[in-house]
């Protein structure tokens, strides 16, 4: 699986979870299990609805989720990162 990252991806992750060591490792293990196993219950990965219908999450910690949009079977484009309000 290759991850693209979108450009208010980076400018998020870099504001809201590199500076937290605890939560940037996290968020590595959690792109690892990602890239392995991208229907690993411990990701609840999901589709989203309403305005963002094609799109998915999945949770990072018990608040914070990674928006992304699958581009082809082994491509998904990262769009956002962060809190349940922030990204949502």
């Amino acid at each position: 699986m290759k991850i693209d990252y979108h450009r208010e991806f980076q400018k998020n992750y870099l504001k809201r979870i590199k500076r937290n060591r605890n939560l940037n490792q996290i968020f590595h293990e959690k792109v690892i299990l990602f890239v392995e196993d991208l229907h690993n219950p411990l990701l609840k990965d999901h589709a989203l609805v309403g305005k963002q219908r094609g799109l998915r999450s999945f949770s990072i910690t018990g608040d914070v989720r990674v928006v992304y949009r699958p581009i082809k079977k082994n491509l998904v484009l990262f769009l956002d990162i962060g809190s349940h309000n922030q990204v949502y």
